[in-house]
């Protein structure tokens, strides 16, 4: 049982990532009203073609045209967060009647559960407040939430010991670090939810720099009929874009500050690979964000920015994860495969 629930977790795992990379994609190709109820696409549980669904969805929706490659991106991420969504339940139903606590705690899968549940309705949501990019930037984030949960899941099933000396300074900063690059990812989801992103040029600082202010930063959308494509003035989109480069050199320095330590760790070299892995994925990914504004923004770029700002925070939480288990426990480093 234990390695069957590795597997399907292991399975879980992939397919959240296809779920967040879905989901950015959607945004990014501007797909996220592509459909504008819920759970459905107009009215129908695929997207309307024949005639009759055409025109009974201009009959429930006469000011819209139905955009059929929008409405199937969107309904294309809808039908792989739902069988995540099942597949998260499958875990938690499996663990609601299994008796082996050494399986992960109770708690995280129900915590999965909830949080799978809240994204959901976070999704409804962004559909039916018109991508408000407070909602917006929430469901990001829940989607990288469940994410490492899931991550880390895995890991607690599969992994019980490890031997290593780690100093309590270097845990408490791999835990700091592990703060700051969540709040770079809530900066980019708020870029993202505002459509920022073209509006901070040049390298390594924005050509139109001077527009930059704290209170223009401060300044939240005002209600509209819609957020596509962002409603907050010029000025605040520039500083929108401008911080988030600032924090990305914090938390550059800050991984490299809780990952230099465990570089010279010979005992375990677990750890060493880890924060090794942290670093070369943080490399890839300033290269990656410096690519995208010399190329003006190009779309699959971007996606790939998303993507690797995911495969940071996993590598972030492994880290996090080996480092708890050295500081909690002694013994023998135990992989169960």
């Amino acid at each position: 049982m234990s390695k069957v629930r590795i597997k399907v977790a292991v399975f879980t795992c992939f397919v959240a990532i296809t779920v967040v990379t879905l989901g950015a994609f959607t945004r990014l190709s501007d797909a996220g009203l592509g459909c504008p109820d819920w759970p459905g696409c107009y009215g129908f549980l695929t997207v309307p073609n024949e005639s009759h669904e055409l025109s009974a969805a201009k009959d429930n929706f006469p000011h819209l045209d139905v955009e059929e490659e929008k409405a199937w991106i969107e309904m294309i991420h809808r039908y792989f967060a739902s069988f995540l969504g099942l597949l998260i339940l499958v875990l938690a139903c499996v663990k609601l009647f299994s008796k082996r606590e050494t399986e992960g705690p109770s708690r995280h899968y129900y915590l999965l559960l909830l949080l799978v549940l809240f994204q959901g309705a976070l999704g409804m949501w962004t559909v039916t407040m018109n991508l408000q990019p407070v909602i917006v930037m929430g469901h990001l984030l829940g989607g990288f939430s469940i994410l490492a949960l899931l991550v880390l899941l895995v890991l607690r099933l599969k992994y019980n010991t490890i031997t290593a000396s780690v100093t309590k300074l270097t845990y408490r900063l791999c835990y700091v670090a592990l703060g700051v690059l969540i709040i770079q990812i809530a900066l980019g989801g708020w870029l993202a939810a505002n459509y920022a992103a073209p509006h901070c040029t040049g390298l390594p600082l924005c050509d139109n720099l001077q527009l930059f202010s704290w209170q223009s930063l401060l300044t939240l959308p005002e209600a509209s009929a819609t957020y596509e494509f962002g409603v907050l003035p010029f000025e605040s989109r520039v500083s929108i874009h401008f911080i988030h480069r600032v924090w990305a050199v914090t938390t550059v320095l800050m991984l490299l500050a809780a990952c230099w330590p465990l570089l010279k760790i010979s005992q375990n070299q677990i750890l060493r690979r880890s924060a090794l892995v942290v670093l070369a994925l943080v490399s890839i990914q300033v290269l990656v964000g410096a690519a995208i504004v010399h190329f003006q923004f190009p779309l699959l770029l971007t996606l790939f920015h998303n993507f690797m700002a995911a495969m940071v925070l996993l590598a972030m939480v492994r880290l996090c994860f080996f480092i708890s288990l050295a500081q909690k426990v002694g013994g023998k480093y135990v992989s169960i495969n």
